[in-house]
């Protein structure tokens, strides 16, 4: 029941989508920050709204640690399509995401992103691959936040996969802070489930920020273990709840 109200929603989110292309139009004639801020509002709203169909409690733990007005690199664990959801429902205005290359042939989806300017990485590709960072610490230099899932892919099984440490770059080249965010229980309310959604407790925790400026070369170089293991100790003290 819930995956048909879901779709049904989608699907008047599609029609919602073509007046909004001439407001998304003009906001961009205006400022392009102003056109990525609507966007970002609409869409959270309607991530909030498919996260109520779906049953979804969300906690969010650390808001203090959200860094509103000041870009930073938000790096969270992946474990299912509902981690954006919570993401995006609780970010700061201006947030783009990093998401991999097959995304961008999507309808709808690729255009609210691209509206969003979410960045769009190809894996497969280094060269591209690195032409991609470098956008991401321009958008931040300019003030956008930017999730990315240094995992670089979904996890399906226990525990935090090794962090590519080349998602940190964006934070180092942009001189911004890293924000670990441990994500826990969505993929028990799709992936484990499919075809179907069920209702389910999810909580979304913003850990400490870390300043770049504050660590040595050393520590620099072990960021992405670091972090690894802050997210995995905060998943595990979030596992009971």
């Amino acid at each position: 029941m819930r995956l048909i109200l879901v779709a049904i929603f989608l699907i008047l989110y599609g029609i919602f989508t073509i007046p909004m292309c001439l407001v998304e139009w003009i906001a961009g004639k205006i400022s392009p920050i102003k056109k990525a801020v609507i966007a970002q509002k609409c869409v959270a709203a309607g991530f909030k709204i498919i996260l109520f169909i779906s049953g979804v409690k969300l906690t969010v733990k650390g808001e203090e640690n959200i860094l509103h007005g000041r870009a930073a690199l938000y790096t969270y664990n992946h474990r299912g399509f509902f981690d954006i959801l919570v993401g995006y429902a609780t970010a700061p205005l201006c947030s783009s995401y990093v998401s991999k290359k097959e995304i961008e042939t999507v309808p709808m989806i690729s255009w609210w992103m691209k509206c969003m300017n979410c960045l769009f990485l190809d894996r497969k590709d280094i060269k591209q691959g690195m032409k991609t960072i470098l956008e991401g610490v321009e958008l931040m230099k300019n003030g956008t936040s930017v999730y990315i899932a240094p995992e670089g892919t979904r996890n399906k099984g226990e525990g935090v996969l090794k962090f590519h440490d080349a998602s940190f770059k964006l934070a180092d080249k942009s001189k911004c802070p890293v924000v670990p965010v441990a994500i826990s229980n969505t993929a028990e309310v799709f992936e484990k489930h499919l075809p179907w959604i069920h209702g389910q407790h999810v909580i979304i925790e913003y850990c400490t920020p870390i300043y770049m400026e504050d660590l040595d070369k050393t520590e620099k170089k072990h960021i992405g273990e670091t972090v690894r293991q802050i997210i995995s100790e905060k998943l595990q003290q979030n596992a009971n709840e």
